[in-house]
């Protein structure tokens, strides 16, 4: 892969750090001002809409990106159509996230914040398309400082109303700030690199067919992640009411947060898969087995750290948050199953084994659906939390059956000897920070648990020096090649 986009991938990927960190010290301080009740119908009118943002995209910006990529002649057109054809999912999802709001029966305060995020979610999805679009032309840093700045309006908007006058639906008129800035901002880039021409919606029948059939996987795809994402809370807002999930959103908050890690390696590995799938089956299994590594290697001391400190970590959110300090303790381990799911879904896409993916995607969502129906009437948000344990360790381990049927005479026992003693190195280190945060405090004892982890990784060998160059060689060249033996 180019320099420039191994440039453009680690553009994206710090203004990525900057707008998790930004939007997660932002949230904390809603969490603070609002409390509980407040914060949970913030974060409950948020989630519906985000639902229905699939509904709003329907799958047509992933088809924009690859065909701008493969056909950069013919972008203008294309944007027009998929504009156009944008514009009736864009409003049916306005209207799917209202009535939602309405059927349920939620209170006059939701419903009006649905409403005003809704517009958020408009906005959101023009920016999405055009992002699109320059995604496709390998200009990610526009994307990188939009996000950036569009999330640090957001903050200082939402800051001034906390202080000022804390009332959610401006709290959620800050969120619309930063997206017009977004919608504005990547607009403007396009017509810049395109023409003013590119702006212009315009209809083509048959061509809208061709997009939609294009976009189908995607958007089923998109819908099947954003509802096993997001329907904990809108099973916890009528089992249990809105504080609850203003409690859960914070254990939510702690966990996600931490997605982005294992995405620079995707980006990178992805190539790599590509290119080797069909042709040399050794080398596959070698580069899913170190991905593997890696992302074990992130995802378990996060994991154990977490739940380590997690009474101080809930703390941060201010007074009537506690009861969230369980519920971070099991739903973070969420995190081991979707980091190594990172892996497996490259695998399989690289191996145009898309819809296998999808169905799993489908499975998954019905479990996530059915757990919490079951468990958040008697367990409240601690079922919330098992509910998405349970339906990511299958998401995972279902994607993993397949792998055999991409990598022939793929071993199940070369990942569990790399993984097990990364496993057990965080796990002891977990226990050492959990016995050591009472009497030194958590803030000496991540650097403590850290240094830890480091020497019970290299006590086990679970740190061969040869992965280690291979780490580097990945970030720094941005190819997935691991070609430095």
């Amino acid at each position: 892969m180019s320099q420039s986009v191994a440039k453009n991938t680690l553009y994206l990927t710090a203004a990525s750090i900057g707008q998790k960190v930004l939007a997660f010290v932002y949230f904390l301080f809603v969490a603070r001002v609002m409390k509980p009740e407040n914060t949970g119908a913030y974060f409950l009118a948020l989630s519906i809409t985000t639902i229905f943002s699939v509904v709003a995209d329907a799958g047509i910006t992933q088809v924009v990106i690859r065909e701008v990529a493969k056909k950069p002649g013919e972008a203008v057109s294309l944007v027009r159509r998929a504009l156009w054809l944008k514009i009736p999912f864009m409003l049916l999802g306005v209207i799917a996230a209202g009535a939602t709001a309405r059927l349920l029966h939620y209170d006059a305060q939701v419903q009006q914040l649905v409403w005003i995020a809704s517009v958020v979610m408009l906005a959101d999805a023009i920016s999405l398309l055009f992002y699109g679009v320059l995604r496709g032309q390998h200009a990610l840093q526009f994307e990188s400082l939009g996000l950036f700045i569009g999330q640090t309006c957001t903050a200082i908007f939402g800051g001034a109303v906390l202080v000022l006058h804390p009332t959610l639906p401006l709290l959620v008129v800050a969120l619309l700030i930063g997206s017009l800035f977004n919608m504005l901002f990547s607009a403007y880039h396009v017509s810049r690199r395109l023409g003013s021409d590119v702006l212009r919606p315009t209809w083509d029948a048959r061509q809208a067919q061709t997009l939609l059939r294009m976009a189908l996987p995607f958007a089923l795809a998109g819908i099947f992640v954003k509802v096993y994402s997001y329907v904990d809370s809108v099973f916890l807002s009528k089992f249990i009411g809105t504080a609850a999930v203003g409690v859960y959103s914070i254990a939510y908050k702690f966990t996600y947060a931490f997605q982005f890690l294992p995405m620079a390696f995707v980006a990178a590995l992805y190539p790599g898969m590509s290119a080797v799938v069909g042709k040399d089956t050794q080398r596959l299994a070698e580069l899913f087995n170190d991905a593997m590594w890696y992302v074990a290697i992130l995802a378990a001391p996060i994991s154990f750290g977490i739940w380590a400190i997690a009474p101080d970590a809930v703390n941060l959110a201010g007074e009537g948050y506690e009861s969230a300090a369980p519920v971070l303790q099991i739903l973070v381990f969420a995190l081991i199953p979707i980091f190594l799911d990172f892996p497996v879904g490259s695998l399989l896409n690289a191996a145009d084994r898309q819809l296998t993916k999808t169905a799993i995607m489908g499975v998954t969502m019905i479990i996530n659906v059915v757990c919490n129906a079951i468990l958040i009437p008697g367990y409240g948000t601690i079922g919330a939390a098992w509910s998405a344990v349970i339906s990511f360790t299958f998401l995972w381990i279902a994607g993993m059956y397949f792998v055999p049927r991409v990598i022939s005479r793929y071993r199940y026992s070369d990942l569990f000897k790399r993984v097990t003693p990364i496993v057990l190195s965080a796990f002891a280190m977990g226990l050492l920070a959990a016995y050591l945060r009472p009497m030194l405090g958590y803030v000496l004892v991540i650097p403590i648990a850290g240094i830890a982890y480091v020497v019970l990784l290299l006590l086990t060998k679970s740190v061969p020096e040869q992965h280690l160059k291979h780490a580097v060689a990945l970030l720094r060249r941005g190819n997935g090649s691991f070609s430095e033996k």
